[in-house]
């Protein structure tokens, strides 16, 4: 039987792309969101289940995850934490409520969600785990402290969980995506984003479906030995690794 995958914040932007790309390369995929006609929309559009709960949310994702399992059968194994949002505001104007929640749903998420599928992958000697963090996360951004703070801690959990995941035959890797034409980025004033397109030495906003393809060859068997890395998908805005 295929693997299953779980893709949360799937429904939606890269998160749909990457939900798409793993059921085109032959996985069973679950997408996760939290807005139930977007969900059905993906569904009826894609194929692809969308189970909603808020990852943000312990309690929440642990009956999520739980139901998912129980109706296909067996564990997850492979894991896409890519839900995020954003609420920028230079720091001397940010809320502790904006701080927080992009806290929780870009860092947070990513303990309840894979605190409970590792059990799981541990039991069953396989696991792939693959986080979206950002380019922001490696090298900062004006008016996104909360941002590139939770997206930076993305990178130090990728790294712990791939030291205790190893044994297991569990692999943990980070994607750090540039700016990628999907929503989010649309949202950008269009004078500013002409000035960050400019600084990308490709030329261009990246696509949804080059990050896609990314999770794709991270998620595959046979990237065993790739493990606790972090691979910059930007363009060459930031050469980072």
């Amino acid at each position: 039987m295929a693997r299953l995958a779980l893709v949360t914040g799937g429904a939606r932007g890269l998160g749909a792309a990457i939900s798409i790309a793993l059921k085109d390369a032959g996985y069973r995929v679950v997408a996760n969101d939290v807005n139930e006609e977007s969900a059905k929309e993906f569904t009826a559009k894609t194929g692809i289940p969308v189970a909603i709960f808020d990852v943000s949310n312990f309690e929440s994702t642990k009956a999520g995850i739980a139901k998912i399992v129980a109706e296909n059968g067996g564990p997850i194994e492979i894991l896409v934490n890519n839900a995020g949002i954003t609420r920028d505001a230079p720091l001397h104007k940010m809320t502790p409520e904006n701080w927080n929640a992009v806290i929780n749903v870009n860092l947070t998420s990513m303990f309840n969600t894979t605190r409970n599928v590792i059990e799981g992958m541990r039991e069953k000697g396989f696991g792939r785990i693959v986080n979206i963090s950002s380019v922001n996360g490696q090298v900062g951004q004006f008016g996104q402290t909360n941002y590139s703070a939770a997206k930076a801690g993305v990178l130090g959990f990728t790294k712990a969980v791939a030291h205790e995941g190893a044994a297991k035959g569990i692999t943990s890797n980070a994607i750090c995506p540039g700016y990628i034409n999907t929503e989010m980025v649309a949202k950008i004033a269009p004078e500013v984003l002409k000035t960050i397109v400019a600084k990308v030495p490709t030329g261009r906003l990246g696509e949804p479906s080059e990050i896609a393809r990314t999770v794709v060859f991270l998620a595959a068997d046979e990237a065993q030995y790739l493990n606790g890395a972090t691979l910059s998908v930007n363009g060459a805005l930031a050469m980072c690794g």
